[in-house]
């Protein structure tokens, strides 16, 4: 990914400084954590223990923390791309703020641990990420390179769009008149969602030219690298897909896949299809 260089976001919050941080975990916790969260632990499920998600301020990253400009480059290229996409249809983006934490953080939907992995809270309108989760996504879950990272942001940065269009508070409302499993599904049909958006978003990376060859290759591997299935199956020894709440290997793979091939937020309606 041709990242170094580009302007990066002013949207990035630090703070793994301190500032309240409580430092905690380790790679082991994280992996254990990180795989419960995508077999369905809901960060908005925390008890809310703030409401204003504490510290807000942007920070300025220094110029030899690699990793944390990469996310603030990919964070800008999501701006750049949702600012002319929401334009084009007469509307405002909002763009969220990006916090990076070590090993725990509270938001306004309460405290997490770097264990549940990245999150966004629409509570807030922020993204989260422990940068150690990337460690994760290389070593454990067999998804290296840049732009696997990248899809990570994108990701969540997807589930942002979908609160700023509604579709996330209709979800949940229809969620609470659901059973659990056909809550599971409606969980499932967000997160394809958000991975098509993030395809939608890479197409239009593409096209300012900042993909290297093998990039989309990574993100679909990531993709698919998080797929429930694949993770109860890493975690459990079997597969139940009434309990999936993201999706399986193959279903993550071919949103993002479709959001990179239309480059159209239009055509990512995954809650009016029989064949995710």
């Amino acid at each position: 990914m041709q990242w170094r260089g580009r302007s990066g976001s002013g949207n990035i919050v630090d703070r793994r400084g301190g500032g309240g941080m409580a430092m905690g975990g380790g790679i082991g916790a994280l992996v254990l954590g990180l795989l419960a969260y995508f077999l369905g632990v809901d960060p908005e499920s925390l008890p809310p223990e703030v409401t204003g998600g504490g510290q807000t301020q942007t920070q300025q990253i220094p110029a030899n923390d690699s990793l944390a400009q990469f996310v603030s480059v990919v964070l800008k290229e999501t701006e750049d791309t949702w600012n002319a996409l929401f334009a084009q249809k007469g509307r405002d983006y909002e763009e969220p703020k990006l916090v990076l934490f070590p090993g725990r953080v509270q938001s306004a939907c309460g405290i997490a641990g770097a264990a549940v992995g990245p999150f966004y809270c629409p509570a807030d309108k922020q993204v989260y990420i422990d940068l150690s989760f990337y460690r994760s996504l290389k070593d454990r879950l067999g998804a290296p390179g840049d732009f696997a990272q990248a899809y990570v942001i994108a990701h969540e940065v997807g589930h942002h769009v979908q609160n700023l269009l509604g579709i996330s508070s209709q979800v949940q409302a229809a969620q609470q008149r659901s059973s659990k499993s056909e809550a599971n599904e409606l969980s499932v049909r967000l997160e394809l969602q958000a991975d098509y958006f993030a395809g939608v978003w890479a197409h239009h990376a593409n096209k300012r030219g900042i993909l290297d060859p093998g990039d989309i290759e990574e993100a679909l591997n990531a993709a698919s690298a998080i797929g429930d299935d694949r993770l109860q199956e890493q975690s459990q020894g079997y597969v139940v897909p009434d309990a999936f709440t993201h999706g399986s290997s193959e279903q993550r793979y071919r949103w993002f896949k479709k959001g990179y091939d239309s480059g159209d937020p239009d055509q990512g309606n995954t809650f009016q299809t029989d064949n995710l």
